[in-house]
């Protein structure tokens, strides 16, 4: 059985990206479990609060999540061009301790989609995400790419994915990456 962890990256509650996490949960194929995790409650990286506390108990519970994972989910929305704050600074906080970061990340396969209701998916979040990803030394999927358009129009107001022809994508892309991870 492969298990995925998926993190939306957004905090919203109806949240076009956690919709498209909960999509590919119900489109795993057999022998593959998505499950979600959860940034919500992660605090500002605040290397202070660090030394003086540690590790947020949310962070901790997400690491071992996400070693123990034969795969990272990653769906993100688009902020004014790039990455949202929100996501990456829950990144930022799995990677502390120092010595946490490979245990989590190295080596990990890892895929990155998104939704937006603009016209031009989330091409260029996803691009953001190369170089972190790249520097966590995952094993970053490339073997195709989902970026959701007009969003607002795939998705009804529950978050149900109800575009017949995004539900064959999202099905693909995860097929493929299951397969990618397999491979490894």
């Amino acid at each position: 059985m492969i298990t995925i962890i998926g993190i939306s990256g957004s905090l919203r509650k109806g949240s076009f990206n956690s919709a498209l996490l909960q999509a590919a949960v119900e489109l795993a194929p057999p022998g593959c479990t998505i499950e979600i995790g959860d940034i919500h409650g992660i605090p500002l990286y605040d290397g202070d609060v660090e030394e003086a506390t540690g590790v947020p108990v949310e962070v901790t519970e997400l690491q071992d999540r996400i070693a123990a994972a034969d795969g990272l989910l990653v769906t993100t929305p688009e902020y004014n061009n790039s990455m949202p704050g929100v996501l990456k600074n829950a990144i930022d906080w799995l990677t502390r301790p120092p010595n946490e970061l490979p245990r989590v990340f190295h080596g990990k396969p890892v895929a990155i989609i998104g939704a937006t209701p603009g016209g031009f998916g989330t091409v260029l979040s996803q691009t953001a995400w190369l170089p972190v990803m790249r520097t966590l030394s995952t094993k970053l999927f490339t073997g195709s790419r989902l970026m959701v358009s007009g969003a607002n129009k795939v998705f009804d107001d529950k978050g149900q994915l109800v575009d017949d022809a995004v539900r064959e994508r999202l099905t693909a892309y995860i097929n493929d990456f299951v397969a990618f991870i397999d491979a490894q």
